[in-house]
C-alpha cells in the first residue's frame, strides 16, 4: 500500500478549519475526525485525544480513498 507510505503522523495538534465526524458516530467515543488543514492536506484525529497526534493525508490519496470506499473495495473488511 504505496499511499501509506505518504502519509504523515504529526506529534502536536494540527491547526485546521473545524474538525467533523460523521453523523453516524456514537456516543461511545469510538470516532476519528477529520479537516482541511492550511497546508492543502486532510488530518485525521482521535476525537478521543483532540490535543494528540494527526494523520496527513494529500488530498488527492484522500479523494481517492473516499472514492474507493463509494466503490465498496473496502467491503471485504466487513466480513
Amino acid at each position: 500500500m504505496s499511499d501509506l507510505l505518504r502519509t504523515q503522523e504529526t506529534i502536536r495538534p494540527a491547526t485546521a478549519s473545524p474538525w467533523t465526524k460523521s453523523s453516524l458516530s456514537h456516543a461511545n467515543g469510538n470516532c476519528v475526525e477529520i479537516a482541511d488543514l492550511p497546508d492543502g492536506q486532510v488530518g485525521m484525529r482521535d476525537s478521543k485525544d483532540a490535543g494528540g497526534p494527526v494523520l496527513q493525508f494529500p488530498a488527492e490519496e484522500w479523494r481517492a480513498f473516499l472514492s474507493g470506499v463509494r466503490k465498496g473495495e473496502f467491503d471485504i473488511f466487513l466480513s
